[in-house]
């Protein structure tokens, strides 16, 4: 179930943005109308709401519809898109790998699991993409909030690695990640094993030269991935100040060719 209700008041003031964002798309709403379309997305945060609408000011051409809204309100719910969920399913797949998953990515492998272990990788991924784009679509529908699950593999050094992730990502809360990892206590374990699991319990014990050496490629990998969504959205913003310029060049234009008609 949804955990998001907006009161009164934020529904009222909701209707009020949303009539401000479509008169600044140069289009005229009846107040009942924003009203209504309030109504309807008040099992969403009120954020993630404003959000949605500014990037339609910037984003749609055209008259507001309730559907530009809900698009945009939607793809801000934290669920992978359907490639990237099937490269976590794939991983899931190997019993070593523990991976950090979606309901809807479970659910939508149980449809393609027995096609994957005939060895055709492609109905696979087919199967898959099918059900989980069904999945997804009828849990926005229901503004079910996206819940994430760890499926542990068999490799604790992996294990770690993908539960400190998880919980750095905040997909998992620091508790259930330790709660994850108890099994690593409850062994006997080497002091390699005390270190990763003292990563979510605080308590420091050195690991070996091997064991830091394969963390550290790991923190690589990691400022790699930042790097370029640093560089990437740059050049985004970079791009969208072109767009605007552009945009802002062609209404002057426009604004002084009607003006020299006037003059006429």
């Amino acid at each position: 179930m949804n955990t998001f209700e907006m009161n009164d008041q934020q529904v009222a003031g909701l209707a009020a943005a949303i009539c401000a964002t479509a008169e600044a798309m140069g289009q005229e709403m009846n107040p009942g109308t924003a009203a209504m379309m309030a109504e309807d997305l008040c099992a969403y945060s009120v954020p993630v709401v404003k959000a949605a609408l500014k990037a339609c000011r910037f984003e749609v051409k055209g008259k507001l519809a309730m559907a530009d809204i809900l698009q945009r309100v939607q793809a801000a719910d934290g669920r992978p898109g359907k490639d990237e969920a099937w490269s976590i399913a794939l991983c899931g797949h190997d019993e070593s790998e523990t991976v950090v998953l979606t309901a809807e990515i479970q659910q939508a492998m149980t449809a393609a699991d027995s096609i994957l272990r005939l060895g055709d990788k492609v109905g696979a991924r087919m199967a898959f993409m099918s059900a989980y784009e069904r999945l997804v679509a009828q849990a926005r529908a229901e503004a079910t909030p996206v819940s994430w699950s760890v499926s542990l593999g068999h490799d604790p050094v992996r294990r770690v690695t993908a539960i400190e992730s998880a919980v750095r990502m905040q997909l998992i809360s620091q508790q259930t990640g330790t709660q994850y990892l108890s099994d690593l206590r409850i062994a006997p374990i080497t002091e390699d094993g005390q270190a990763i699991a003292g990563l979510l319990t605080g308590s420091a014990v050195q690991p070996s030269a091997k064991l830091r050496a394969r963390w550290q490629e790991v923190r690589d990998d990691l400022q790699a991935l930042r790097r370029r969504k640093q560089i990437q959205s740059r050049w985004d913003a970079r791009a969208e100040r072109r767009r605007l310029a552009s945009r802002k060049a062609h209404q002057l234009k426009l604004i002084d060719q009607m003006t020299r008609k006037e003059r006429l």
